[in-house]
């Protein structure tokens, strides 16, 4: 009988069940992390934060570009349909005219009753009115003819005309899908930086305002109105307009997608200056780039565009004297700044 007892529990206590519950407490903390409790992030020093933010400003700065050249093809997509759109009501309404004088040919035959009009000439016993008969119906047949033919050659110019207008609504539909996934990725970004420049002091976020976002500092206040010694020269008349411009525009506010006149993002500031000028650019600055001639930065005049980054994602308008006017950045204005702050990436001088 004794081996079919039931075993006896025994209790914990004193250091045993200390022991217990120290381990019952870790176990539990241990599975509340797994299930998702989260790890405080460690904090950044000023420094880091600052590094952060400038490559958060700089990843909004490359999507800022491409969603212009995203908006530049919707913009041409768009246009280019509503030509397509207009030339095919054009056609339709020459197709209408052309069925009406269809239309009234057959009302006329069936007035006549529909007689052939080989009968109706054979029916005419005065041989000068046979004659005359006869070609009239030969140019009325070649003309019924040849409208039947352009009839059906306008219903296939139409088609073709919808189904390419069909085709552009379609890159049309796609295009502005990729323009709001990279606005939201830019968005994305500023708030980022955002959130990580309220970690800095009001001292530390104030002097971080005077920097252009690009990990260097802007130029000091004395040389944003002119470049040192005043020696530059713009190599001709447009430039010095498109110089001018940006001069005007110190102060202005970055705003990404802008091409001014109150507010620019960086391509927007060299395209609307040099537009001043009467010259025409590209949206963006991997475009801008191809523009005009390259010139080596050693030959580098005032008006001449510098850009910057592998990846030609930043632009500025060159001033002379190792200087350039640019829009650095959300939160940071319109200004003067070193063109050897950033890595140079080429130079292009517009025609």
């Amino acid at each position: 009988m004794a081996a079919h007892r039931k075993p006896k529990q025994r209790t914990l206590t004193g250091s045993t069940a200390r022991t217990a519950f120290t381990l019952a407490l870790a176990g539990a903390a241990s599975a509340t992390a797994f299930e998702g409790t989260s790890v405080a992030e460690p904090a950044l020093t000023p420094a880091q934060v600052k590094a952060k933010v400038d490559q958060l400003y700089h990843d909004a700065e490359v999507a800022t570009e491409k969603y212009n050249g995203v908006r530049e093809t919707v913009g041409d997509t768009r246009e280019s349909l509503g030509e397509l759109r207009d030339e095919a009501a054009r056609r339709t309404e020459r197709l209408n005219a052309s069925r009406n004088a269809l239309g009234s040919l057959a009302a006329a035959q069936y007035r006549t009753g529909a007689v052939d009009p080989a009968v109706q000439i054979a029916l005419s016993s005065d041989p000068d009115q046979y004659l005359e008969r006869a070609a009239r119906a030969d140019r009325a047949g070649d003309r019924h003819a040849a409208a039947i033919t352009g009839v059906r050659q306008q219903l296939g110019a139409i088609d073709q005309l919808r189904s390419e207008a069909d085709t552009k609504l379609a890159n049309l539909t796609s295009q502005q899908s990729d323009l709001k996934k990279h606005k939201s990725k830019i968005q994305g970004k500023i708030a980022d930086a955002e959130a990580l420049l309220s970690r800095l002091t009001a001292e530390d976020r104030a002097r971080y305002a005077e920097q252009d976002g690009h990990g260097a500092a802007a130029a000091p206040r004395a040389n944003r109105e002119a470049p040192r010694g005043g020696a530059a020269t713009a190599p001709n008349a447009r430039a010095a307009q498109a110089v001018s411009f940006a001069r005007g525009a110190l102060g202005a506010p970055y705003v990404w997608g802008a091409t001014g006149p109150s507010s620019f993002d960086c391509s927007g500031l060299t395209q609307a200056a040099w537009r001043a000028a009467g010259v025409s650019l590209p949206r963006t600055t991997y475009t801008q780039i191809n523009a005009g001639s390259r010139v080596p930065r050693s030959q580098l005049a005032p008006g001449d565009l510098v850009f910057f980054y592998s990846g030609i994602s930043h632009v500025g308008l060159y001033i002379g004297d190792g200087q350039m006017i640019h829009a650095p950045r959300p939160g940071a204005p319109v200004r003067v700044a070193p063109i050897d702050q950033m890595p140079f990436a080429g130079a292009s001088r517009p025609a």
